[in-house]
């Protein structure tokens, strides 16, 4: 893993009980940590709709497909009425679409084709103070390639030995002192 890939950009608009997340650049572990942060402190605010701008995001690594896929469960999970939250892709690529069916996730998100519903009204996300040490990022990118797995049995053989390295890699770092 290359911990020096650029970030990509998150910006966030917010009304009533919608949520606009203009991701610019390509999504992928370093930013999925600030990205799953953001979206679970919106809906612990009582935020229910998630609209993921993609028009600018020309690709997403597995780590960051599996963090949106777990929170995609998470939502699908908590469906009691009308109230349930839920994440709107708006303008994906072809090529993410191609990643979320091949990956056996696209039902859990609405896709939507249209002009930018927040143009103008975005507001940057700032990265967490406290970066995401190694460890965490190695943290969630276990967990997203697990709830891959987990969501897909046919993603075994794609992550198995990634999110073995990754296990592996984590234990090293949590038996370290200090």
């Amino acid at each position: 893993m290359n911990m020096k890939t650029a970030v990509s950009e998150l910006s966030v608009c917010v009304e009533e009980k919608n949520a606009w997340v203009k991701i610019a650049g390509r999504a992928c572990f370093n930013s999925s940590v600030d990205f799953k942060t953001l979206v679970n402190g919106l809906s612990q605010k009582g935020f229910s709709r998630f609209v993921l701008d993609l028009t600018d995001c020309p690709l997403m690594d597995s780590t960051f497909l599996g963090v949106l896929a777990g929170l995609g469960l998470k939502f699908d999970a908590v469906r009691n009425g009308d109230a349930h939250p839920t994440i709107e892709l708006l303008n994906p690529k072809p090529r993410i679409i191609d990643l979320l069916e091949n990956l056996g996730v696209s039902h859990l998100f609405k896709v939507l084709n249209c002009d930018e519903l927040a143009n103008g009204r975005m507001e940057p996300v700032e990265p967490a103070l406290a970066k995401p040490d190694r460890k965490e990022i190695s943290r969630t990118c276990l967990e997203a390639h697990q709830t891959l797995m987990d969501i897909n049995p046919a993603n075994v053989p794609k992550f198995k030995e990634v999110a073995q390295f990754l296990a592996e890699d984590l234990k090293k770092m949590e038996e370290k002192p200090g």
